[in-house]
C-alpha cells in the first residue's frame, strides 16, 4: 500500500529541510514525494529536486488548495499524505496513520499536532465547526492533555499532515480551489461527512507544526481569506431554511471572529473578507453540496458545537467560545 506525500511550497527553505529529514526517518517512507511549488524564490524547490522529490512548478503562487489538488491528480499511490512545508514528523507518524485508518475502516487519518517549539502545547487535533459558521481547530493553544489523547472519528482532518486514501477523492471530489488557502480542508470535511466517508484521529501520531510560517496568523491577508471564506462555507453549504434558522449562532459566530481581527490590528483585512464573500455568494451558491436528508446537516453542525462545548469545558473556556455560547444561549441541543 503505497504513500504519495504532497508538499505544497511558496518559500520556506530552512522549514523544507526539516520535513525532509522527518520524511526520510519513516518507518513506512513515501513511495514518492511531490513538492508543487508555488513560485518560490529562496531555493525551496532547488532543494527539494537534490533531495529526490519530483518537483512541480506552478508558476505562481497559486494557494494550497490549487497546489495540492495538482499533486494529487499526479499520484498514483493508493494513499495520500498532504503535508505542510512547516511540519515535521515522528519516525512512525505514516505507519501510525495508516495502521488506524485501516483498523477503523477510515477514509483518511490525522494524528495529534504539537506547536514546535513550545514544549508539550497543541497545534491542533482536528476541526470542528459551530453552527455559526466559524471551525475550531481543537486543542489549539491549549496543553496536551486527556481531551486529545483518545482516538475518535472525526469528519474534518487538518491539511497540515494527514492521509488519505486515494479512492476517497473520486467520491468527494478534490479541495475547493476559490477558496485558495484556510478553511478549504473544513469545507473538504463537510462533503466527506455528507458523502459519509468518515476519518480518524490517532493521538498516538506525532507531529510538529510550525505555523502560518508563510505569511503570520494575523496577517491581513490570512484574515481576509478566513473572513471571505467563513462566507463561502455558509453559502456552500447551508440551505435556506438553515441560514434562517442559524441567524443568531451566525452572526454571533462571525461579528466575534471580526473582534478578534480587529484587536489584532486587521479590522479592515475582515471587512474586505467579508464584502468580497458577499459578492461571491452568487458563485459560491451555485455550488451547494445538497445532502439527500436536511437534517444531516443540522445533526452534524450541533454534534460538532456539543464537542466544542465539552472540549472547552474541560480545558478552559477560550473568551471567544465563552462568548458564542453566551450569546447563542449555551450548548448546541
Amino acid at each position: 500500500m503505497s504513500i504519495t506525500a504532497i508538499v505544497p511550497v511558496w518559500n520556506g527553505r530552512e522549514l523544507l529541510e526539516r520535513l525532509f529529514a522527518s520524511l526520510d526517518s519513516q518507518t513506512v517512507p513515501a513511495a514518492e514525494v511531490l513538492v508543487v511549488d508555488n513560485g518560490s524564490t529562496d531555493g525551496a524547490a532547488e532543494l527539494a529536486r537534490r533531495r529526490g522529490a519530483r518537483v512541480i512548478p506552478m508558476g505562481r503562487n497559486a494557494g494550497f488548495a490549487c497546489a495540492l489538488n495538482r499533486g494529487i491528480r499526479e499520484s498514483r499511490s493508493e494513499w495520500i499524505a498532504a503535508l505542510n512545508s512547516d511540519v515535521e514528523l515522528a519516525p512512525d507518524y505514516f505507519a501510525a496513520l495508516r495502521a488506524a485508518a485501516s483498523a477503523e475502516g477510515a477514509w483518511f487519518a490525522t494524528g495529534k499536532i504539537l506547536a514546535a517549539g513550545s514544549g508539550n502545547r497543541m497545534d491542533g487535533a482536528f476541526d470542528l465547526m459551530c453552527r455559526g459558521g466559524c471551525a475550531w481547530r481543537a486543542g489549539s493553544g491549549r496543553e496536551d492533555g486527556p481531551a486529545f489523547s483518545e482516538r475518535r472519528p472525526i469528519w474534518s482532518a487538518p491539511w497540515t499532515a494527514a492521509l488519505f486514501r486515494a479512492e476517497l477523492f473520486q467520491k468527494t471530489g478534490l479541495l475547493e480551489e476559490s477558496f485558495e488557502s484556510y478553511l478549504e480542508d473544513v469545507e473538504f470535511g463537510l462533503r466527506c461527512a455528507r458523502h459519509g466517508c468518515p476519518g480518524t484521529y490517532e493521538p498516538a501520531a506525532l507531529a510538529w507544526h510550525r505555523g502560518s510560517a508563510a505569511l503570520g496568523r494575523w496577517h491581513a491577508e490570512t484574515v481576509r481569506r478566513i473572513s471571505r471564506n467563513q462566507v463561502w462555507l455558509l453559502a456552500r453549504h447551508y440551505p435556506s431554511p438553515l441560514l434562517r434558522r442559524y441567524w443568531l449562532p451566525i452572526l454571533a459566530a462571525q461579528a466575534l471572529w471580526g473582534g478578534l481581527a480587529l484587536r489584532h490590528g486587521a479590522g479592515l483585512a475582515w471587512l474586505r473578507g467579508k464584502w468580497q464573500g458577499l459578492r461571491g455568494c452568487g458563485a459560491a451558491r451555485a455550488g451547494l453540496e445538497y445532502w439527500s436528508d436536511a437534517r444531516g446537516l443540522d445533526d452534524l453542525l450541533n454534534a460538532n458545537e456539543r464537542a466544542i462545548y465539552e472540549i472547552q469545558s474541560a480545558a478552559g473556556f477560550d473568551f471567544y467560545w465563552r462568548m458564542y455560547f453566551f450569546l447563542t444561549r449555551g450548548e448546541a441541543k
